[in-house]
């Protein structure tokens, strides 16, 4: 395929695009570096742990190391998919969902080396329910995009992606560690790099639900399929929390299971109300929507 014009020297940018919105905010937080997190706290702090509390921490870190390794591997399509379709202000901000995703890997597998110095397979944390997402539903949704490039192809590699990997399963991971440590102000260098992850995550949310609004917008009939596809994998990301307090007879740190399925089924609810709100919404006013509302 070869080219016939350039963006840039015809039509330009279009600044006000959501996705370049969002990719001036990456421009500018982030540029964060794993390695420059001090960790000497957060050793002594581990120390000073019962056994189920460091078995609690290693199992998060260890459903997250290997969530972001598995978007690090799979996203590489979507990319591409935009790119082939020449809107560039998305492939622009695109650009920094890999780096941001392997950045993110290289923080927790440096906090495991580092401070919990695990050297074992973590793998047996991962319950078939984790593994139909990451291990099946992820890749399938991503990869299939190298040979079906439809709006419904789409539709269900950023459902799986932005909608459950990271706005159900992260932003409740994240709840659960803020929630450990947070009020019994533990572990600073982890919820550092946490803070700073999810602020980043926050932006490919944001975009998640643009690049939804978008395709249903142009694509009306693909609304069903987006709402099947949600309610699909919700009882697996749901089943994800039960695996996790199932393991223990006494929750470590006073956990407790029914918050922290009221808040995936929140995060949840918010976003698919976002995507509702731009139901049969033309593209100036998902723009709009999205502008006012890509904070939330």
């Amino acid at each position: 395929m070869t080219h016939t014009s350039f963006a840039t020297t015809t039509r330009g940018l279009n600044r006000d695009l959501p996705p370049m919105r969002l990719y001036e905010k990456a421009k500018k937080l982030g540029i964060w570096n794993p390695s420059d997190i001090d960790f000497s706290k957060d050793k002594q702090d581990w120390a000073s742990f019962q056994k189920d509390e460091k078995d609690l921490i290693r199992l998060l870190l260890a459903l997250f190391v290997a969530g972001e390794e598995a978007v690090t591997l799979d996203l590489l399509p979507l990319i591409e998919v935009i790119a082939r379709e020449s809107r560039l202000e998305e492939e622009m901000f695109l650009t920094t969902f890999l780096f941001e995703e392997a950045k993110h890997t290289d923080f927790f597998r440096r906090f495991l080396d580092e401070v919990c110095d695990v050297s074992v397979d973590l793998s047996h944390f991962h319950t078939q329910n984790y593994r139909s997402i990451f291990y099946e539903a992820l890749p399938e949704a991503l990869l299939n995009l190298k040979n079906d490039q439809s709006p419904a192809a789409q539709v269900r590699a950023s459902v799986t992606y932005n909608m459950i990997v990271e706005g159900v399963l992260a932003e409740t991971g994240y709840h659960a560690f803020f929630s450990m440590l947070e009020r019994n102000d533990l572990m600073p260098g982890l919820r550092k790099g946490i803070s700073l992850l999810k602020q980043d995550e926050s932006r490919h949310i944001a975009y998640g639900v643009y690049l939804l609004s978008r395709l249903v917008a142009e694509n009306p009939q693909e609304w069903e399929g987006l709402e099947m596809h949600m309610n699909s994998l919700l009882p697996m990301a749901i089943g994800v929390i039960g695996d996790t307090f199932a393991r223990y007879e006494v929750v470590p740190f006073g956990l407790v299971e029914e918050d922290f399925v009221n808040y995936a089924m929140g995060q949840f609810s918010r976003r698919f109300e976002r995507l509702e709100k731009s139901r049969g919404a033309g593209l100036e006013e998902i723009n709009r929507i999205a502008r006012e509302t890509e904070d939330a």
